[in-house]
């Protein structure tokens, strides 16, 4: 049963609605900030968003697009557009909580990389959704060159009208992702040396593996934060893509959350890409500076319609997050950013509802995607957002808070 007194104690609004994170990036911010020529039909495209999410004064970008060739500040000016877009678009599909879909990014590590010290570029990595990031190595103590979220944040500030919520990539995954030539214990080519210690170089490579985490959280992440929170900022969400890429490593992601947040005075959450979610317990019972979990449920569950727990399969795993003993919220993902497949909000409500049952408590409960939304084109992004919207509208009517 739900517990409505404890819920309105909470604090929060129950079932808050938000987005995760990334938004694909219209063809007109690509092309026109990489300089090149845009077709009638991309200029159009610019002017039909513009007018159908209401931003202010659309048509001056309008006429950006029409030149040709854009200087640097018209080509950074049109990034800024991106921006306002993508702001009103979540605004306008009706979420609690929003941001820009990482719009003046150039990609969630790449862009961290490129404003830290110790890291050098190695080349191209195909990610999962066909696009690309340059890869790099770690070749020296890591450090951050300059706070590099500053500048987007401000830009948003100014123009929000729904609470922001600001997405990081996180320590473990920067470590993760990147070659390690500085940390670990470097290579060996001696047969003697392989054969007789090898538990001695497998030590050394944990040390080294777990210093390199840590460096990135206190010396790269934790500052980047900082700066935020002294801008304004009051709920960051640390990115995790990579969190469970080491089944036993799962206290070292942990160790270097803690470590990049604890004390700071904002409300900290984190989002955890597609996984065998079993895996992360007992080791979140620790991370107790994280008051979220965003987790992605949708893309293993039915799309028929119930809410009992056979009828939905893909939310098995929420009971654990229930249990932790802090009792952070769940950001239960009900849309599949997989597929071009538009949510009712009848199901919606069905995969909601069924997680208050659960949880027995709304205000533990948030809504949102599985993950970000740019594998999608807007028009489909849009309608489901809307019609996530929709479906927590109804869960709230039928649940009476």
């Amino acid at each position: 049963m739900v517990n409505a007194a404890r819920s309105s104690r909470a604090g929060m609004k129950p079932l808050l609605t938000h987005e995760i994170g990334s938004l694909a990036k219209p063809t007109w911010r690509v092309k026109a900030a990489a300089g090149r020529p845009l077709s009638e039909a991309e200029v159009e495209e610019a002017r039909t968003w513009g007018a159908r999410l209401g931003v202010p004064g659309y048509t001056e970008l309008v006429d950006i697009l029409g030149r040709y060739p854009l200087s640097a500040e018209e080509r950074q000016q049109v990034k800024q557009w991106s921006s306002l877009y993508a702001l009103r678009f979540f605004e306008s599909a009706g979420l609690d909580v929003v941001y820009d879909g990482e719009q003046q990014r150039v990609e969630m590590y790449e862009w961290a990389v490129r404003h830290s010290r110790g890291f050098e570029a190695r080349g191209p990595v195909r990610s999962f959704d066909e696009k690309y990031y340059t890869k790099a190595a770690v070749v020296g103590p890591v450090a951050l060159d300059a706070p590099y979220h500053n500048d987007e944040f401000a830009f948003l500030a100014g123009a929000a009208k729904a609470t922001l919520k600001i997405p990081v990539t996180g320590a473990y995954t920067l470590a993760d992702w990147s070659f390690d030539e500085h940390y670990g214990p470097g290579p060996s080519h001696a047969a003697a040396d392989l054969a007789v210690r090898p538990a001695e170089r497998l030590a050394k490579r944990r040390a080294g593996r777990r210093q390199l985490v840590l460096d990135i959280a206190r010396n790269v992440v934790r500052p980047n934060i900082e700066a935020l929170v002294q801008l304004g900022a009051t709920w960051v969400q640390v990115d995790e893509p990579g969190a469970s890429t080491e089944a036993d490593e799962l206290e070292l992601f942990v160790e270097s959350f803690n470590a990049t947040v604890e004390g700071l005075d904002a409300y900290f959450s984190t989002h955890l890409c597609f996984s065998d979610y079993r895996l992360f317990f007992p080791a979140l019972e620790k991370m107790t500076a994280c008051r979220q979990f965003c987790v992605g449920f949708a893309n293993d569950d039915s799309r028929d319609r119930g809410r009992s727990a056979e009828q939905r399969p893909g939310y098995e795993i929420i009971s654990r997050f229930r249990d932790l003993p802090y009792q952070p919220a769940l950001g239960l993902g009900v849309l599949d950013i997989h597929t071009d497949f538009i949510e009712p909000p009848e199901l919606v409500a069905d995969r909601v509802v069924h997680a208050v049952e659960v949880f027995g408590d709304p205000s533990r409960v948030h809504v949102c995607p599985d993950c970000g939304l740019r594998t999608r084109t807007w028009e489909v992004a849009y309608a489901k957002l809307r019609n996530m919207v929709a479906g927590v509208q109804l869960a709230r009517q039928e649940l009476g808070i």
